[in-house]
């Protein structure tokens, strides 16, 4: 299928043009609507366990069992949106999703026992609609053979991190001034109207043929080296969010300003974002590989000094510091996706990277709120310092298996260099 995007000879790709692609807005305000309660959902569940059981290690655990949940099944939601559709997979989905997380909301509020809560948060994570991947493989579809898919790329993180800039300001605010409960029942009725009106816009999602199968060949995403490198590096920056949605609801809890968590977080999502549109701006010239090594290297750097800071201004500052530097390795990330995965396994890959992320989350909540509980005020804080530096060893030993198919074509714009531009 030709590109839908025009362009005159040597126009650079950019968000403009991006943005004119012909049908995009019919899948990215649906989009955006339905990834929204994603943002919403760790905190939600932290905020409202720690409230009924007075616990932070309860709370992250329960957190975590959610975001293991939701890593597990996340791949294979992915693979069965490429074979059957991805309208097929969202309806039953947002449906399970929105009745689980209901679910849980009640056991809580009844002080049912922590056993009780983790059944409850399997589905609940299990059952997390894969809006970001579906929207990164409907640009795909739109932008085959285009260079304007890395600007896809960054636009698609840029719009992830502005719903956990909004995401977390919500939740913590129904959570803190409503009613405990309020972010999870908001997270649970958005994630329905969103997710079936993103379910809604058949003609924008990836083609599949009568028989349920793909356009081309099914290969698993697992099998390609650089993805496992990336899971590992896309882990470390999961551990990033959840030790700081814990650590952070910890520390303004300790000093009687509840409310400032979600304007602390908020400033983290904030400068993820603007680094993001940076990164989608700039005409890169060096190797996203290179790229994505020294981008990670700071975001090791920046989150190690987080558990040093005693003041609100300073953790502000520092939370800023780490934001922006989340952003460029997660692009990066997504756009060596496009060189390294075959197009009949890019939603799963996709799905692969946001499963380990919420990995990352989740288990870097558990450690998190034990150290909390256990430990010094603050302490959470170590878990991004060791998250990101154990994930960057292991990007600096492996970094040689990130190299791009060779036959791939390759154009430095956009988010960098223009690795393969075949359909996710």
């Amino acid at each position: 299928m030709a590109s839908t995007v025009t362009s005159g000879a040597g126009a650079r790709p950019g968000y403009g043009q991006l943005l004119r692609t012909r049908g995009a807005w019919t899948f990215l305000l649906p989009g955006f609507a339905a990834r929204q309660p994603f943002a919403m959902l760790t905190i939600s569940i932290v905020l409202l366990v720690q409230h009924t059981t007075g616990s932070y290690g309860a709370a992250g655990a329960a957190a975590a069992v959610t975001g293991v949940s939701m890593a597990l099944f996340a791949p294979y939601s992915g693979r069965l949106a490429d074979r059957h559709g991805q309208r097929a997979v969202l309806i039953p989905g947002v449906l399970v999703h929105s009745l689980s997380g209901l679910t849980f909301t009640a056991l809580a509020l009844g002080h049912a026992p922590l056993w009780a809560l983790f059944v409850a948060a399997v589905p609940t994570g299990a059952s997390v609609p894969q809006i970001g991947p579906m929207v990164r493989a409907r640009w795909g579809e739109k932008l085959q053979d285009s260079p304007l898919m890395t600007t896809a790329a960054a636009f698609e993180s840029v719009t992830d991190e502005l719903t956990f800039v909004f995401g977390p300001l919500l939740a913590t605010a129904l959570c803190t001034t409503v009613n405990p409960a309020a972010g999870l029942v908001t997270e649970a009725g958005l994630t329905l109207f969103g997710g079936l009106l993103f379910a809604a816009r058949k003609s924008t999602q990836p083609t599949v043929t009568a028989d349920g199968h793909a356009r081309v060949e099914h290969v698993s995403a697992l099998r390609v080296p650089g993805v496992r490198v990336l899971i590992v590096t896309f882990l470390g920056i999961g551990s990033v969010f959840g030790g700081m949605q814990v650590s952070l609801a910890a520390f303004t809890e300790s000093i009687g300003e509840p409310g400032l968590n979600g304007v602390l977080y908020g400033t983290f999502a904030a400068g993820n974002m603007l680094s993001g549109v940076v990164c989608g701006a700039v005409a890169w010239k060096i190797a996203p590989q290179r790229r994505l090594l020294v981008g990670y290297a700071a975001l090791a750097l920046t989150a190690s000094a987080l558990w040093t800071a005693h003041s609100v201004l300073l953790l502000a500052a520092l939370g800023l510091l780490v934001g922006m530097c989340i952003a460029p390795a997660l692009i990066t990330g997504y756009t060596l996706v496009e060189g390294l995965v075959p197009a009949g396994a890019r939603t799963e890959a996709f799905t692969w990277l946001t499963g380990a992320v919420a990995l990352g989350q989740a288990a870097a909540a558990t450690v998190a709120g034990q150290l909390e509980d256990r430990l010094w005020g603050g302490a959470g804080f170590l878990v991004p310092m060791a998250g990101t530096v154990l994930a960057l060893g292991t990007l600096i030993a492996l970094r040689s298996r990130l190299a791009t198919r060779p036959h791939s074509r390759t154009v430095a714009r956009g988010v960098g260099h223009r690795v393969p531009v075949a359909v996710d």
